[in-house]
C-alpha cells in the first residue's frame, strides 16, 4: 500500500481503490473509501468532494464506512457520488445525501429498429421528439393537473400513469420500486412544491436532463445483453435521463430548513452544517421520507409520460405500432435517492437507511428486488454520458452488497462547473463538434449546450471501467448518441 501525496491521509489499496481509515479523534465514525483510478482522484482531489465524505462519516449511526464513486464530485453535503448507510433505528436521515433533484433517474427502452433504418430521419425524429416533450427550465408538460389529481401522482407514481393511458402494465415491472415508493404522504409535500410540480409533469427540464437516441457500439456480455433486449451491435436505444423537476426541488428546499432546525433541537454535532440531519425516529425524518417518497413517485410517473410521448412519435414516423417497433422499457433506475434495505454490517443483518446521492442501485441476481425476468442474471445498472458521450449498461454484482452497499456511479460526473463550461466554450463550437460525431441536437437554450458540453465532464468509460474493475457492476453494453434532446 502506498500513501498518496495530498492533504488528505489516503491510502492506496489497489488500482481502483483508496482509503481513508477513520479518525476517532476528529469525530470520523467510519473510514472512507473512494473507488477511482488514479487520474479521477485527482480530479476529486482539486474540489471538495474528499473532505465531503470524511464529513459524512461523522453522522450519527453510519455504518462500516462511507463510499465515493468513481464520479465522485463535490456537492451540497454530501459529495455527488457519495453512498452512506445510517442505522434505521439510531441513525439519522440527511437531505443532502439525496440532493435537490431528487429521483434524477434514467431509463433505458429498446427499438428494434437499427442505425441505418434511423440515420436517414434523425433530424425529423429529434424534431418531433423536441416539439412534444417540453424541455429547459420551467418548463411546463402537456398535462395539467388539479391538485386531487397531482396527489394521485404522488401517491401512485408509475402506477397512476400507466391507469390514465401513458403507459403499460409491464412498464411498471421494470422500474426500481415498480415505479411506487411506498410510504408517500402527499400531505406533507408543501403547496409550492405542489405549484410547481403541476404544470411540469412530462417534461424533461434542464441541466444535464436529456433524451438520447443511442446506437448500440459494443456488447461486453452478450448473454447479459441478451437478457435485456440488447441483441446487436447498431441497434438503437433511447435513453431518458430527467427528475422531479421543480417539486422534487421544492421539497429538499423546505426540509433542509426543517431539518436544520431539528439539528439544533436534538443536539447534532456537524462538521459541516450542510449536512443537517434528524435522528430516523424523529416526526421530522419521518416527514422529510414521506414528503421525499411523493417526489420519487412524481419523477417515475414524469418518465413515464415521456416515455409515452416517444413512442407516439415513433409510431407516427415508421407508421406501425408501439409493438411492432419493440418500444419496451429495459430498466428505470433513481439516482438520488433514500431508502431502508437490509443489509449485513460485520456478518450481522440489520435495517439501514442507505443514502445514494448520484449513486445507482446495483443489486445482484437473486434479489427480490429486480425484476423476475432478470432475476437470474443481476439488475441493469445504466450509466448515462454526458450530451455526445457514451452511455453505459452495467450489470449488479454480488460484491456490490459488500463494498457499495448495493451501489455503483451514475454518471460520468463534472470536470468542471457550468459557470467555468460558459467562460470557457461557445455553443457554437459544441454544436458543431457534436454534428462532427454524427449527433443531432436540439436544446431550448444555447447556455444549456455550453454547460453540459462534453469536455466538462469526465471520461464515462473510464468511470464504467473503474466499476467493472471493483466488481460492484460489469460491463454489458456501451451506447453512443446520435440523436440528443436538451433542455
Amino acid at each position: 500500500m502506498s500513501q498518496l501525496k495530498s492533504k488528505y491521509p489516503i491510502k492506496k489499496i489497489s488500482e481502483v481503490e483508496y482509503r481513508i481509515d477513520q479518525n476517532i479523534d476528529a469525530g470520523m465514525k467510519t473510514p472512507v473509501t473512494i473507488y477511482a483510478d488514479e487520474h479521477i482522484l485527482q480530479k476529486m482531489l482539486t474540489d471538495r468532494t474528499i473532505e465531503q465524505g470524511m464529513n459524512v462519516s461523522h453522522l450519527p449511526g453510519v455504518y462500516k464506512h462511507v463510499v465515493i464513486l468513481p464520479d465522485g464530485h463535490e456537492g451540497y453535503g454530501f459529495p455527488i457520488g457519495g453512498v452512506a448507510a445510517t442505522d434505521a433505528e439510531n441513525g439519522v436521515i440527511s437531505p443532502g445525501g439525496v440532493g435537490y433533484d431528487i429521483n434524477c433517474g434514467v431509463r433505458l427502452i429498446q427499438t428494434n429498429l437499427t442505425e441505418n433504418e434511423v440515420k436517414p430521419k434523425i433530424k425529423e425524429i429529434i424534431s418531433d421528439l423536441f416539439r412534444a416533450i417540453p424541455s429547459g427550465l420551467g418548463s411546463k408538460g402537456q398535462v395539467k393537473l388539479s391538485g386531487r389529481q397531482l396527489d394521485e401522482v404522488l401517491l401512485n407514481g408509475v402506477k397512476w400513469a400507466i391507469e390514465n393511458g401513458y403507459g403499460n402494465n409491464r412498464d411498471s415491472e421494470f422500474c426500481e420500486e415498480n415505479g411506487r415508493m411506498k410510504g408517500a404522504n402527499p400531505n406533507n409535500v408543501s403547496s409550492v412544491a405542489k405549484s410547481r410540480g403541476a404544470p411540469q409533469l412530462g417534461s424533461l427540464g434542464s441541466g444535464n436532463h436529456f433524451l438520447e437516441l443511442q446506437v448500440v457500439d459494443k456488447i461486453h456480455d452478450p448473454k447479459s445483453a441478451e437478457k435485456f433486449g440488447i441483441t446487436d451491435s447498431g441497434q438503437v436505444m433511447i435513453m431518458i435521463h430527467t427528475g422531479s423537476r421543480g417539486l422534487g426541488y421544492q421539497v429538499c428546499s423546505d426540509y433542509l430548513r426543517i431539518i436544520e432546525s431539528a439539528s439544533k433541537k436534538y443536539n447534532i454535532p456537524l462538521p459541516d452544517r450542510e449536512l443537517s440531519c434528524a435522528p430516523n425516529t424523529s416526526k421530522e425524518a419521518n416527514d422529510y421520507m414521506s414528503a421525499m417518497a411523493s417526489a420519487l413517485n412524481y419523477a417515475w410517473s414524469n418518465r413515464q409520460m415521456i416515455t409515452h410521448w416517444t413512442r407516439k412519435v415513433f409510431e407516427k414516423i415508421f407508421k406501425t405500432s408501439e409493438e411492432e417497433l419493440g418500444l419496451k422499457l429495459i430498466y428505470d433506475v433513481a439516482h438520488n435517492i433514500a431508502k431502508s434495505e437490509d443489509h449485513y454490517i460485520e456478518g450481522i443483518k440489520r435495517k439501514v437507511i442507505v443514502h445514494r446521492k448520484g449513486a445507482t442501485r446495483s443489486f445482484p441476481a437473486g434479489s427480490n428486488d429486480i425484476p423476475l425476468e432478470y432475476r437470474n442474471v443481476g439488475q441493469p445498472v445504466l450509466i448515462p454520458g454526458s450530451m455526445g458521450t457514451a452511455s453505459w449498461v452495467l450489470l449488479g454484482k454480488e460484491k456490490s452488497m459488500d463494498l457499495s452497499f448495493g451501489s455503483t456511479a451514475h454518471g460520468a460526473g463534472r470536470m468542471f462547473s457550468r459557470s467555468a463550461a460558459i467562460r470557457s466554450m461557445r455553443a457554437e463550437d459544441v454544436k458543431h463538434e457534436l454534428e462532427e460525431k454524427g449527433i443531432f441536437i436540439q436544446s431550448a437554450s444555447w447556455q444549456g449546450i455550453v454547460e453540459e458540453a462534453p469536455s466538462a465532464y469526465k471520461d464515462v468509460d473510464a468511470v464504467a471501467q473503474v466499476s467493472h474493475e471493483v466488481g460492484i457492476a460489469t460491463k454489458v453494453a456501451r451506447l453512443r448518441p446520435i440523436g440528443v434532446i436538451k433542455g
